[in-house]
């Protein structure tokens, strides 16, 4: 009968350390994929000259960006979410910025 638990013990830790080199990777490469639309977002955002000037928090998680900041004018405002949809691997944009003088 010990022989039989200590068996039953060696696969479950063999099947969890599975699942954690397995996982890993996985959520490694999610992270890099949230960092590399984060620093596309910012480059597009920058070189755009009807959204470059603005101050701009760019986040993402899991694909989903969120925009804060300010931007000089409504077209401005949604040339920025027209161009974060445009960035490979964005699933959703949250469009928080604020267009200047207005509250």
């Amino acid at each position: 009968m010990r022989l039989l638990s200590k068996h039953l013990l060696a696969q479950h830790l063999i099947a969890m350390l599975l699942v954690v080199f397995l996982a890993t990777p996985l959520l490694v490469a999610q992270s890099n994929s949230d960092g590399r639309i984060h620093d596309e977002v910012l480059a597009k955002l920058a070189n755009d000259t009807d959204v470059r000037g603005g101050g701009f928090d760019v986040s993402v998680k899991d694909g989903k960006v969120t925009l804060k900041g300010q931007v000089r004018t409504q077209k401005a405002k949604e040339k920025a979410e027209k161009l974060t949809k445009k960035v490979k691997g964005v699933v959703a944009v949250d469009n928080q910025l604020m267009i200047f003088g207005t509250d």
